[in-house]
């Protein structure tokens, strides 16, 4: 899931993968498709704020290794690979 982060022009992003998991990394358009890692919340979810501009940004979770998209977020679009990407529309 993904919601406008505390500061100004930031985007959180948030995951509580079912059955738990290990570590969870974000990647999207908006760092180069390069996986950052998120932090273990309490409760078990993981999170991350990035800064966002605004427009569409295509992102993925990776949950221990597996590429999923955001189960809580029903835009996607599909990508060259063929399966989905999640998409955030960011509006300021």
């Amino acid at each position: 899931m993904y919601a406008k982060g505390s500061k100004n022009g930031t985007v959180r992003f948030s995951l509580k993968p079912p059955g738990g998991a290990k570590r969870v990394m974000l990647a999207g358009s908006f760092n180069g498709w390069k996986p950052a890692p998120m932090r273990k919340q309490k409760g078990g979810a993981f999170a991350l704020t990035v800064p966002l501009a605004s427009g569409s940004h295509e992102y993925k979770f990776i949950v221990d290794g597996e590429w999923v998209v955001d189960s809580e977020n029903p835009t996607w679009a599909m990508n060259p690979y063929g399966t989905f990407n999640s998409v955030a529309q960011v509006e300021r």
